[in-house]
This record gives C-alpha cells, sequence and structure tokens, in this order.
C-alpha cells in the first residue's frame, strides 16, 4: 500500500517541476517581449504581442518564436560583405547607370540600393511554356556558370526536365548551383538532390546551415525566400512568378491554365540578379561565390532595368516604401495584378487616394482560390476597395498567379512580389522595374488581353455576401500580417 508521505512527494516533486517550466516559461516571454521592444516596426503589431505575451505566455512566447521573431541579422552583415553598398560604384565605373532614370524614381533607386541600369534587352514571357522554353534555351548556351533559384521545385516531369538540362550543363564543365526554399520545396525528395550532387551541381537549402531556424521547423513556415532567379554566365537573367511544377504549365487538372507572366532580361541588370543570388547562397551555405563584374558588360539592348530585392533583413520595409510611393505618383492609372491581396493599412490609404484623385485604380485577382485562408482574407479587402470606388477584377480563365503593377505610362514591375504583408515585408523577394516604352506597351496590351477574361465584381455582389462568409473573410482579415 502506498504511504501518504509518498503521494506528498511525488506531488511536491510534481509542483517543483511545474514551477520550474513556467518559471521558463516567464522567462521566455520576458525575452520575447524585450526583443519586440528593442525591434518594433509599429506600434499596433507590437502592443499586440505585448499585451498577449503578458496575458498569455503560453502559448503565446512559442507562437512569437514562429510568427515574430526575426533572426537575420547575419544576413545583412553579409550582405554589407558582399559590397552591396558599391553596387552604384560598380555601375558607374561601368558607365551603364541611366541617371535620368534614377532621377526620375528616387525611392525606387535608394531602396534598392542600385541605380537603373541601361542597355538591356527585355522580353515579356506570357505563361509557363514561353517561360521554360526561354529558360531551357537559355540554361543550354551556358558556358560559364549557372544560377538557378526557386522557391518550389518539384520532382515531377517539369523538376525532371530541369535536373535533365542542369546535369547535362554540369557535365560540359559548366559550374551549376540551385537554391530552393525549404518549405516551398517541402516534398522534394533526397533523391532528386542526390542526382544533381553526383552531376557535380552544388544544391542548397536557403536555411539548411541555420539550426535555429531550422530547429524550430514551424518557423520556416513564416520566413521564406520566394524569389524565382534563374541566371546564365552573368549575361542573361530570368525572374517573375513561376516555379518548377507541371501545374505552371497548365498541366494541373485541379487548376487549369495557370496564367502566370516572368521576364527575361539580357544585359547589365543579369549581374544585378546574380548579386542576389550570391547574397542568398552565402546565407544558405557560408560560401562566397566571386562578384568580381567582368571587364566589359555586354549591352545588347537600350532598355533600363532597375533590379530590387527585398525581405526581412532590410532595416525598413523597403518593398513596401517603394510601392507605396508608386500608388502616390499614379496620375491616370494604377493597374495591380496579384494571386493574394492583402494589404496593410499604409497600402489601402494609398490606393484610396489614388482613387479619389481620379486614378483609374483597378485590381485583378483570382476567381477562385489555392490558398483558402489568404483567399478569404482577400475577399474581406477587395470588398473594402469596391466599396471605396475602386475597380475590382476576377480572372475567369484558370488560375491567376501573375504579379505585374503597370503604373501610367510611366512604370511597370513584373517579380516575385505579391501584393500582402508577407511579401512587402517577410519573404525575400525580387522586382524588376521597367520604365522604357517598349516594356510598358507590352505589360498593357498583356494586361487588357487578361481584362477579357476576366468578371468585374460590383458593389451589389459585396454586399450580398452571407453573413458566414461576410464572417469568415472578416476573421481571416485580422490574420493579414502573417498571411
Amino acid at each position: 500500500m502506498v504511504g501518504i508521505e509518498y503521494i506528498l512527494g511525488a506531488i511536491i516533486a510534481d509542483l517543483h517541476v511545474f514551477a520550474a517550466i513556467t518559471a521558463a516559461i516567464y522567462l521566455l516571454a520576458l525575452v520575447c517581449a524585450i526583443r519586440e521592444i528593442m525591434n518594433s516596426r509599429t506600434s499596433q503589431g507590437s502592443i499586440a504581442w505585448l499585451l498577449s505575451l503578458t496575458a498569455l505566455p503560453f502559448p503565446t512566447a512559442f507562437i512569437y518564436l514562429i510568427f515574430g521573431w526575426k533572426a537575420f541579422d547575419d544576413y545583412a552583415t553579409d550582405r554589407i560583405r558582399n559590397g552591396r553598398s558599391a553596387r552604384p560604384l560598380r555601375a558607374k565605373d561601368l558607365a551603364l547607370i541611366d541617371r535620368e532614370t534614377s532621377h526620375l524614381w528616387p525611392v525606387q533607386t535608394k531602396v534598392s540600393e542600385v541605380p537603373f541600369l541601361t542597355g538591356n534587352d527585355v522580353e515579356l514571357l506570357v505563361d509557363g511554356r514561353a517561360t521554360f522554353d526561354s529558360i531551357f534555351e537559355g540554361i543550354a548556351k551556358a558556358k560559364e556558370y549557372l544560377l538557378v533559384q526557386f522557391y518550389i521545385v518539384r520532382d515531377d516531369a517539369l523538376g525532371q526536365e530541369l535536373a535533365e538540362r542542369l546535369i547535362e550543363r554540369a557535365q560540359a564543365g559548366v559550374k551549376v548551383y540551385l537554391l530552393y526554399d525549404d518549405v516551398g520545396s517541402t516534398g522534394m525528395p533526397k533523391r532528386y538532390r542526390t542526382q544533381l550532387r553526383e552531376a557535380g551541381i552544388k544544391v542548397a537549402g536557403f536555411n539548411q546551415r541555420h539550426k535555429f531556424l531550422r530547429f524550430y521547423g514551424p518557423m520556416r513556415i513564416n520566413y521564406r525566400n520566394h524569389r524565382k532567379i534563374v541566371v546564365v554566365d552573368g549575361e542573361h537573367a530570368w525572374v517573375g512568378g513561376h516555379n518548377v511544377g507541371v501545374e505552371y504549365l497548365g498541366l494541373d487538372p485541379k487548376f487549369g491554365r495557370w496564367r502566370d507572366t516572368h521576364v527575361r532580361v539580357s544585359g547589365p541588370a543579369a549581374l544585378g540578379c546574380a548579386l542576389l543570388f550570391r547574397e542568398d547562397w552565402q546565407w544558405a551555405t557560408g560560401e562566397v561565390l566571386p562578384s568580381t563584374p567582368p571587364e566589359t558588360v555586354a549591352t545588347p539592348g537600350d532598355q533600363s532595368v532597375l533590379v530590387m530585392g527585398s525581405g526581412p533583413a532590410d532595416k525598413l520595409e523597403e518593398c513596401a516604401i517603394a510601392y507605396t510611393d508608386l500608388i502616390g505618383r499614379a496620375r491616370e492609372r494604377l493597374w495591380i495584378v496579384s494571386p493574394y491581396f492583402v494589404p496593410d493599412t499604409d497600402i489601402r490609404t494609398a490606393l484610396f487616394a489614388a482613387q479619389l484623385r481620379g486614378v483609374d485604380v483597378r485590381i485583378m485577382l483570382p476567381n477562385e482560390p489555392d490558398h483558402k485562408l489568404v483567399w478569404l482574407a482577400s475577399i474581406s479587402h477587395a470588398d473594402a476597395m469596391i466599396e471605396h470606388g475602386i475597380s475590382v477584377y476576377r480572372y475567369t480563365d484558370g488560375f491567376l498567379h501573375q504579379k505585374v503593377v503597370l503604373m501610367d505610362d510611366q512604370i511597370a514591375t513584373v517579380g516575385s512580389v505579391n501584393f500582402d504583408n508577407r511579401s512587402f515585408a517577410i519573404n525575400f523577394e525580387i522586382t524588376l522595374w521597367f520604365t522604357d516604352r517598349k516594356a510598358i506597351d507590352g505589360v498593357e496590351t498583356m494586361l487588357l488581353e487578361d481584362f477579357k477574361s476576366c468578371r468585374q465584381v460590383g458593389l451589389d455582389e459585396a454586399k450580398a455576401r452571407s453573413w458566414p462568409m461576410r464572417f469568415l473573410t472578416q476573421a481571416a482579415r485580422l490574420l493579414s500580417p502573417v498571411l
């Protein structure tokens, strides 16, 4: 028979363990609170975190580790060591700066830490087949090195074709590097990486050497490298919305046609894309790739391009700053195309102001979701746009995934940035900015064709949503900062 002394001893021992765990949780909450105060970007978000950490240290402290704790200080240090601040000087030495355009767009130029570079040839690539035909043609011509980076790389027919083409170049003596995101490419099997490495290709996941990020597996869900970059010999680069998977070719029966946009840039801007890859590669592997610019840079065209990299290592939310400035400068039209539309307060305010100025503000979104929670939040934000007189269009000919903005007849952007807080502040992204008439006319023609496959959402439709639907969309909207 168990004695009372044994029972009391067990209870006291358990209480000691419970007290130790409780103290540890409170200590963790205190550390998180101090870090949030020291690294606060917005008072609203910080107050919400501090109140939650005080009232409910468990589980808030652990949630903060996933969604609030940024660990990219060493990325910023690596970026400085790589000489990002010297990029304008390098471009100046190469006499490739478009000074007039850089002067006209000072915010974008300062945010990017590079000027607009002239001498480029730009090709707009509509949908997956055109994109990957162009990329594969470029890969086949590589002589010195290949830098390949995607958020998602699948081990399907397209992924295997990419692997075969990279292996062929590696066996021909070309230095090949493949960088993927750990979250986006979660389903990539080990054998896919093995076949590449056995062929001499260097392969890395973005967070593979950062044990803190890897240990807290869910944390990787929040901070992702969303860039899509392919660079051939520093002369040609491909950037846009496509990842590597058969759905991007329109071969997934669930989505049907996959409407997306990429661009090929040949010329000095390709070096800017290569420098972003080198920063990411150094973070991922610790290996510093050579970054000395060539003595001469080919200038196959006369188009100006700005390469803007952004991400959580930025001191300010530079991507949001660049787009807020763009919206504020619009006078005639502002056409925004994005699969996800979850803007923050500053972006919403800027859009409302543009509409009040008489700007033709149009927002093109998918008609069907691929991520239900983001789609619900997007509906709430889009309905608010409609109520303020902004035109919202839903694309009906398949799934819309392109990330494109056209402002007046002055500037257009194509890249990996979605119109949401995640792309503006949390993910690593890349955007190419174009100001020449050829590129702008190409984007305009493309979007006018896309609008033909859209239906406009009227105010009656927005107001007619059922109460359960309104509740779900508003509830999802509360999660906007992390969607």
